[in-house]
Protein backbone atom coordinates (compact mmCIF):
# COMPACT_ATOMS: atom_id res chain seq x y z
CA UNK A 1 0.00 0.00 0.00
CA UNK A 2 2.69 2.76 1.25
CA UNK A 3 4.61 1.33 -2.28
CA UNK A 4 1.53 1.82 -4.35
CA UNK A 5 1.07 5.41 -2.78
CA UNK A 6 4.64 6.04 -3.35
CA UNK A 7 4.83 5.37 -7.07
CA UNK A 8 1.49 7.22 -7.31
CA UNK A 9 2.61 10.18 -5.94
CA UNK A 10 5.99 9.96 -7.98
CA UNK A 11 3.83 10.27 -11.20
CA UNK A 12 1.62 13.20 -10.06
CA UNK A 13 5.15 14.72 -9.49
CA UNK A 14 6.34 13.93 -13.37
CA UNK A 15 3.16 14.99 -14.50
CA UNK A 16 3.50 18.23 -12.77
CA UNK A 17 7.04 18.78 -13.80
CA UNK A 18 5.96 18.20 -17.05
CA UNK A 19 3.18 20.75 -17.20
CA UNK A 20 5.05 22.86 -15.60
CA UNK A 21 7.83 22.66 -18.13
CA UNK A 22 5.34 23.11 -21.10
CA UNK A 23 4.13 25.96 -19.24
CA UNK A 24 7.74 27.25 -19.14
CA UNK A 25 8.44 27.05 -22.80
CA UNK A 26 5.33 28.57 -23.72
CA UNK A 27 6.48 31.76 -21.47
CA UNK A 28 9.37 31.79 -22.63
CA UNK A 29 7.80 31.97 -26.45
CA UNK A 30 5.43 34.20 -25.76
CA UNK A 31 8.14 36.87 -24.32
CA UNK A 32 10.22 36.58 -27.31
CA UNK A 33 7.01 37.21 -29.18
CA UNK A 34 6.26 39.97 -27.15
CA UNK A 35 9.62 41.36 -27.74
CA UNK A 36 9.58 41.08 -31.34
CA UNK A 37 6.33 43.06 -31.86
CA UNK A 38 5.68 45.32 -29.78
CA UNK A 39 9.05 46.89 -29.00
CA UNK A 40 9.77 49.50 -31.61
CA UNK A 41 13.19 48.30 -32.48
CA UNK A 42 14.79 47.44 -35.48
CA UNK A 43 17.87 45.63 -37.03
CA UNK A 44 19.51 46.57 -40.01
CA UNK A 45 22.10 44.01 -41.64
CA UNK A 46 24.71 45.22 -44.24
CA UNK A 47 26.63 42.40 -45.23
CA UNK A 48 29.89 42.49 -47.65
CA UNK A 49 30.31 40.11 -50.46
CA UNK A 50 31.74 39.00 -53.59
CA UNK A 51 31.14 36.10 -55.62
CA UNK A 52 35.22 35.59 -55.79
CA UNK A 53 34.81 34.58 -52.42
CA UNK A 54 34.64 31.14 -51.18
CA UNK A 55 33.92 31.95 -47.50
CA UNK A 56 30.82 33.92 -49.15
CA UNK A 57 28.27 31.77 -49.88
CA UNK A 58 26.86 30.53 -46.33
CA UNK A 59 26.30 34.74 -45.69
CA UNK A 60 24.30 34.76 -48.50
CA UNK A 61 22.16 31.97 -47.89
CA UNK A 62 21.99 33.02 -43.88
CA UNK A 63 20.79 36.50 -45.39
CA UNK A 64 18.33 34.57 -47.47
CA UNK A 65 17.36 32.51 -43.83
CA UNK A 66 16.92 35.28 -42.19
CA UNK A 67 14.62 37.63 -44.14
CA UNK A 68 12.40 34.60 -44.75
CA UNK A 69 12.47 34.11 -40.84
CA UNK A 70 11.47 37.63 -40.30
CA UNK A 71 9.38 38.50 -42.61
CA UNK A 72 6.77 41.46 -41.19
CA UNK A 73 9.51 42.12 -38.72
CA UNK A 74 11.59 45.24 -38.78
CA UNK A 75 14.70 43.72 -40.48
CA UNK A 76 16.44 44.86 -42.95
CA UNK A 77 19.22 43.13 -45.20
CA UNK A 78 21.64 44.66 -47.60
CA UNK A 79 23.84 42.74 -49.42
CA UNK A 80 26.86 45.23 -50.64
CA UNK A 81 29.04 43.10 -53.13
CA UNK A 82 32.72 44.68 -53.36
CA UNK A 83 35.18 44.99 -56.02
CA UNK A 84 38.50 44.16 -54.81
CA UNK A 85 37.70 40.23 -55.22
CA UNK A 86 37.58 41.09 -59.01
CA UNK A 87 41.02 40.13 -60.24
CA UNK A 88 41.24 37.18 -58.14
CA UNK A 89 40.18 35.04 -60.98
CA UNK A 90 36.14 36.17 -61.39
CA UNK A 91 34.71 39.30 -61.77
CA UNK A 92 31.34 39.91 -59.61
CA UNK A 93 28.91 41.34 -61.73
CA UNK A 94 26.94 42.98 -58.76
CA UNK A 95 30.04 44.62 -57.44
CA UNK A 96 30.85 48.12 -57.21
CA UNK A 97 33.42 50.47 -56.06
CA UNK A 98 30.79 52.26 -53.52
CA UNK A 99 30.49 49.13 -51.54
CA UNK A 100 33.95 48.50 -51.19
CA UNK A 101 34.31 52.33 -50.15
CA UNK A 102 31.14 51.56 -47.83
CA UNK A 103 32.95 48.81 -46.09
CA UNK A 104 36.19 50.45 -45.63
CA UNK A 105 34.30 53.56 -43.82
CA UNK A 106 33.00 51.15 -41.07
CA UNK A 107 36.36 50.00 -40.69
CA UNK A 108 37.47 53.18 -39.76
CA UNK A 109 34.97 54.08 -37.54
CA UNK A 110 34.76 50.26 -35.86
CA UNK A 111 38.15 49.77 -36.30
CA UNK A 112 37.79 46.73 -37.56
CA UNK A 113 39.51 44.84 -40.27
CA UNK A 114 38.58 45.02 -44.11
CA UNK A 115 37.02 40.71 -44.83
CA UNK A 116 34.58 39.01 -46.40
CA UNK A 117 31.84 38.35 -45.76
CA UNK A 118 31.64 40.87 -43.10
CA UNK A 119 28.08 41.97 -40.84
CA UNK A 120 27.09 44.96 -39.87
CA UNK A 121 24.27 45.56 -37.37
CA UNK A 122 22.71 48.82 -36.95
CA UNK A 123 26.73 50.33 -37.58
CA UNK A 124 27.59 49.53 -34.49
CA UNK A 125 28.42 45.73 -34.20
CA UNK A 126 30.22 43.59 -36.79
CA UNK A 127 31.38 40.02 -37.29
CA UNK A 128 31.45 37.07 -39.54
CA UNK A 129 28.23 37.31 -41.69
CA UNK A 130 28.18 33.48 -41.55
CA UNK A 131 27.55 33.13 -38.15
CA UNK A 132 24.31 32.35 -37.84
CA UNK A 133 24.32 32.28 -33.51
CA UNK A 134 25.99 35.91 -33.24
CA UNK A 135 23.23 36.95 -36.49
CA UNK A 136 20.44 36.22 -34.07
CA UNK A 137 22.01 37.45 -31.02
CA UNK A 138 22.37 40.34 -32.55
CA UNK A 139 19.24 40.83 -34.06
CA UNK A 140 17.40 40.45 -30.62
CA UNK A 141 19.80 42.80 -29.04
CA UNK A 142 18.94 45.56 -31.69
CA UNK A 143 15.22 45.09 -30.67
CA UNK A 144 16.04 45.44 -27.82
CA UNK A 145 18.61 48.63 -27.59
CA UNK A 146 16.77 50.64 -30.91
CA UNK A 147 14.03 52.52 -31.13
CA UNK A 148 12.85 53.52 -35.15
CA UNK A 149 12.89 56.88 -36.11
CA UNK A 150 9.86 57.49 -38.61
CA UNK A 151 10.99 57.91 -42.18
CA UNK A 152 8.34 57.46 -44.58
CA UNK A 153 9.36 56.53 -48.05
CA UNK A 154 6.96 55.88 -51.37
CA UNK A 155 8.48 54.64 -54.73
CA UNK A 156 6.84 54.82 -58.31
CA UNK A 157 8.61 53.62 -61.71
CA UNK A 158 8.60 55.78 -64.58
CA UNK A 159 9.39 54.37 -68.33
CA UNK A 160 13.37 55.20 -67.72
CA UNK A 161 13.30 55.82 -63.45
CA UNK A 162 12.80 55.06 -60.51
CA UNK A 163 11.27 58.17 -58.31
CA UNK A 164 11.39 58.00 -54.77
CA UNK A 165 9.85 60.63 -52.43
CA UNK A 166 10.79 61.04 -48.38
CA UNK A 167 9.66 62.70 -45.31
CA UNK A 168 11.57 62.36 -41.45
CA UNK A 169 11.49 64.03 -38.25
CA UNK A 170 15.08 63.85 -38.58
CA UNK A 171 16.98 67.30 -39.19
CA UNK A 172 20.36 66.59 -37.73
CA UNK A 173 23.29 68.10 -39.93
CA UNK A 174 25.37 65.23 -38.77
CA UNK A 175 22.89 62.53 -40.09
CA UNK A 176 22.05 61.59 -44.02
CA UNK A 177 19.55 59.65 -45.58
CA UNK A 178 20.14 56.30 -47.22
CA UNK A 179 17.78 55.62 -50.05
CA UNK A 180 18.87 52.05 -51.68
CA UNK A 181 17.60 50.31 -55.10
CA UNK A 182 17.94 46.25 -53.56
CA UNK A 183 17.46 43.63 -55.98
CA UNK A 184 15.42 40.93 -53.35
CA UNK A 185 17.07 37.42 -54.79
CA UNK A 186 19.52 36.64 -58.03
CA UNK A 187 22.19 34.10 -58.95
CA UNK A 188 25.30 33.62 -61.22
CA UNK A 189 27.05 30.23 -62.50
CA UNK A 190 30.36 31.06 -61.78
CA UNK A 191 32.87 30.08 -64.13
CA UNK A 192 35.91 30.77 -62.64
CA UNK A 193 37.86 31.71 -59.33
CA UNK A 194 37.08 30.45 -55.83
CA UNK A 195 33.70 29.14 -56.44
CA UNK A 196 34.04 27.85 -59.99
CA UNK A 197 31.26 26.04 -60.93
CA UNK A 198 28.88 26.88 -58.09
CA UNK A 199 25.77 28.05 -59.03
CA UNK A 200 25.37 31.17 -56.60
CA UNK A 201 22.43 32.55 -55.07
CA UNK A 202 22.11 35.69 -53.66
CA UNK A 203 19.42 37.79 -51.80
CA UNK A 204 18.70 41.83 -51.01
CA UNK A 205 21.05 42.77 -53.42
CA UNK A 206 22.35 46.55 -53.20
CA UNK A 207 22.25 48.10 -56.50
CA UNK A 208 22.40 51.73 -56.08
CA UNK A 209 22.67 53.75 -53.14
CA UNK A 210 21.90 57.41 -53.14
CA UNK A 211 23.03 59.66 -49.77
CA UNK A 212 20.87 62.67 -48.89
CA UNK A 213 22.53 65.09 -46.17
CA UNK A 214 19.28 66.36 -43.66
CA UNK A 215 21.23 69.38 -42.74
CA UNK A 216 18.84 72.02 -45.36
CA UNK A 217 15.40 69.71 -45.90
CA UNK A 218 14.06 66.49 -44.35
CA UNK A 219 11.78 65.90 -46.85
CA UNK A 220 12.06 65.57 -50.72
CA UNK A 221 12.87 62.96 -53.62
CA UNK A 222 15.49 61.14 -54.87
CA UNK A 223 16.09 58.89 -59.03
CA UNK A 224 17.45 55.94 -59.45
CA UNK A 225 18.04 54.64 -63.42
CA UNK A 226 16.12 51.96 -64.01
CA UNK A 227 17.62 48.28 -63.98
CA UNK A 228 17.42 46.21 -67.35
CA UNK A 229 14.33 43.51 -67.55
CA UNK A 230 13.40 45.69 -64.55
CA UNK A 231 10.20 43.26 -62.77
CA UNK A 232 8.78 45.57 -59.33
CA UNK A 233 7.86 42.74 -57.68
CA UNK A 234 11.56 41.76 -57.21
CA UNK A 235 12.91 45.17 -56.26
CA UNK A 236 12.50 47.06 -53.10
CA UNK A 237 13.48 50.31 -51.20
CA UNK A 238 14.95 50.66 -48.40
CA UNK A 239 15.64 53.78 -46.49
CA UNK A 240 17.88 54.44 -43.41
CA UNK A 241 19.45 57.55 -41.30
CA UNK A 242 22.78 57.39 -40.52
CA UNK A 243 25.34 59.26 -38.21
CA UNK A 244 28.13 60.05 -39.95
CA UNK A 245 30.23 60.58 -37.67
CA UNK A 246 29.24 57.45 -35.39
CA UNK A 247 28.21 54.88 -38.14
CA UNK A 248 25.48 54.67 -36.19
CA UNK A 249 22.03 53.63 -38.05
CA UNK A 250 18.77 55.67 -36.25
CA UNK A 251 16.28 54.24 -37.99
CA UNK A 252 14.92 52.55 -40.96
CA UNK A 253 12.27 51.43 -43.24
CA UNK A 254 11.34 50.10 -46.49
CA UNK A 255 8.96 50.58 -49.67
CA UNK A 256 7.51 48.64 -52.56
CA UNK A 257 6.62 49.32 -55.71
Amino acid sequence: MILKNLIGTAAFVAIMFTVSAFSCTDKTEEIHQNLTSNNQGFAVLELFTSEGCSSCPPADQLMGDIEKQYQGQPVYILAYHVDYWNNLGWKDKFSNIENSKRQQQYAQILRSQVYTPQLIVNGKKEFVGSDRNAVENAIQTAFLNSNNAKIDLSAKVSEKEINVNFKTDENNSSNKLLITLIEKKSSTNVQRGENEGRHLIHWQIVHQQNQISLKNSSEGATRFKLPENFNPANWEIIGMIQNVKTGEILGSTKSSF
